[in-house]
């Protein structure tokens, strides 16, 4: 499988003000997952995208490159196999081998704001009064339609995005610090109300058949949680938090695989420049040597009236500041994470942070559009088996699925052509375990689409 060596990479990276830069460090993490990638395709022109409709239901909500094909599946408000009807709002997601089946677990980042009885999920619910969690959908590979599906976890609030682990499992992420106080927002809006506290992250199992019994992570931090990715080698979960003003978090477990036996969380700083400021004024390739600063409280009783307070721990030993980190990715010894707002132009960067030690590392900005027609605010991110990295954009005039592979080089997959919610964002973009189907979400009307074609 061809890597880019280091001196090309950052080389490669540094034309990135032209709306490229390379992947090349996603191409091992291809190779770790499926042992099928050779031979593979790594071209990036899929031709023009024309509207299609879906094989199962006739819809037209995609438009794709020519011999590419589509299911919809676990479509809001309908009937799931435990009898209750399927969520709204879908978002992060990750697909997994169980057994002999194909799984999906997704989540649903409802946010109803106030502690509201009768909104919960399913049954085994950590708040009652809280209307998020996930879904788990069993899917028959070879038609890509559900089998069956239901609650896997329910009573948590706003499951924005989170991550896959190694040992099977989907860790979901609360993008809230909502919790019992109840109070008047700036708009004059209720919020809060709850039996429990909120702005967790929770493990749920992809082997599970029901409802788990749900547990708080709390020495993973209480805050505005978005995305997770681990580092296989050591068990080091890497955190990114959606807010104008952002940490850039990792959590060291005491016992790797085991994160409920807690851990310990850090904050990401700027060697010799403390409190760097990365959202303007970034140049693409410019490493810069990176240390990790202790967050001594990850679950302060402030978190309630103040979201940022772990934040401020993190800035108060020198941590550095992002724009609205989302997406997370482990590849190659590294991870990848973007800025959604950040950059010049508010349309996005994507960072590398690189571990050279035990407590240090690396850290590159690689990539910043210079105009949206590039890439507008990405969002979820995933691998396709060449290493080529798959970006769900967030918001814009129109919403694109994009590809970008290890040379360099930008394409286009998909379309949202969802009459009425063209501008309304894909998530929880996911490959299969063998490569051959795509998974993705559009958030609202709420529909998981399985895509599959000449990759």
């Amino acid at each position: 499988m061809y890597t880019l060596d280091r001196r090309n990479f950052i080389r490669t990276a540094g034309i990135a003000g032209a709306g490229a830069f390379a992947f090349g460090g996603f191409a091992s993490q291809a190779a770790l997952l499926s042992s099928e990638s050779a031979g593979a395709s790594n071209a990036l022109d899929y031709g023009p995208l024309i509207p299609t409709r879906t094989n199962n239901t006739g819809e037209t909500l995609l438009a794709l490159p020519k011999g590419f094909q589509y299911t919809v599946i676990g479509k809001a408000r309908t009937r799931m196999s435990d009898g209750r009807l399927t969520p709204r709002a879908h978002d992060g997601m990750a697909a997994f081998h169980v057994k002999n089946q194909l799984r999906l677990v997704r989540n649903h980042e409802i946010n109803n704001q106030v502690g509201t009885s009768g909104v919960a999920i399913g049954a085994n619910s950590y708040d009652e009064l809280a209307g998020g969690g996930t879904v788990t959908l069993v899917i028959n590979p070879k038609t890509r339609e559900v089998v069956r599906d239901f609650v896997s976890l329910s009573g948590t609030l706003v499951n924005c995005a989170g991550g896959k682990t190694p040992w099977n499992s989907w860790i979901s992420c609360e993008e809230t610090v909502l919790g019992i106080r109840k109070f008047k927002n700036r708009s004059d809006q209720d919020q809060g109300g709850f039996s429990k506290q909120h702005g967790y992250c929770f493990e749920v199992p992809a082997s599970a058949d029901a409802p788990v019994d749900p547990v708080p992570l709390k020495a993973m931090g209480r805050f505005q949680h978005e995305a997770v990715a681990v580092d296989p080698k050591t068990g080091i979960v890497y955190l990114t938090e959606d807010r104008p003003t952002a940490g850039f978090y990792r959590f060291i477990p005491t016992r790797p695989g085991k994160l409920v036996a807690g851990g310990r969380l850090q904050m990401l700083a700027v060697k010799n420049r403390p409190n760097f400021e990365t959202r303007i004024g970034q140049k693409a390739g410019v490493e810069m040597l990176a240390n990790w600063v202790d967050i001594k409280d990850p679950d302060p009783a402030e978190a309630e009236k103040d979201d940022l307070v772990v934040y401020k721990q993190g800035i108060a030993a020198g941590g550095a500041t992002f724009a609205r980190l989302e997406g997370c990715l482990y590849g190659n010894g590294r991870i990848y994470f973007d800025s959604t707002s950040g950059g010049d132009k508010n349309l996005g960067q994507v960072w590398e942070y690189r571990p050279t030690g035990k407590d240090q590392g690396s850290l590159t900005m690689l990539f910043e559009p210079s105009e949206p027609s590039l890439l507008s605010m990405p969002d979820n991110l995933c691998l396709n088996r060449t290493g080529n990295v798959v970006i769900c954009e967030d918001n814009g005039v129109s919403i694109h699925l994009r590809v970008m592979n290890r040379s360099g080089q930008l394409g286009t997959l998909a379309k949202n052509v969802v009459k009425g919610y063209e501008n309304r964002e894909f998530a929880g973009v996911t490959f299969s375990p063998d490569f051959k189907t795509l998974f993705v979400n559009i958030q609202v009307p709420g529909v998981t689409l399985a895509i599959w074609g000449p990759w």
